[in-house]
């Protein structure tokens, strides 16, 4: 499993804006088959950005590569990716082992 969050952002290429917003309920459609399949965890709306949040349960990047070019949408946007970690993936006592074990080698 592997989780990322991708921003979302409208950026119409080779299509009016009306025409653009015509087609939306295609991306709509196709996001809410991920959503009832478990792929895209979250949804939302970025007010004012013109654009989406979504976070994504998928095996690799690769799937989701796979999953954001699918989208009938996908030539009409732009997409930023972050990958993710579950908070109980991260191991906040490392940080400081690492630390200590690197100041005990230097003296």
């Amino acid at each position: 499993m592997a989780l990322f969050a991708v921003l979302a952002t409208q950026a119409p290429a080779g299509i009016s804006a009306d025409e653009f917003r015509a087609r939306l309920p295609e991306g709509f459609a196709y996001t809410r088959k991920l959503v009832g399949q478990g792929v895209i965890r979250h949804s939302w709306v970025r007010v004012g950005a013109a654009g989406g949040l979504l976070v994504y349960d998928v095996d690799s990047h690769e799937e989701l590569l796979t999953r954001l070019y699918d989208n009938p949408m996908s030539p009409h946007l732009s997409f930023e990716v972050i990958p993710l970690a579950e908070p109980g993936a991260f191991d906040s006592t490392s940080y400081n082992e690492n630390k200590e074990n690197k100041a005990n080698k230097e003296n």
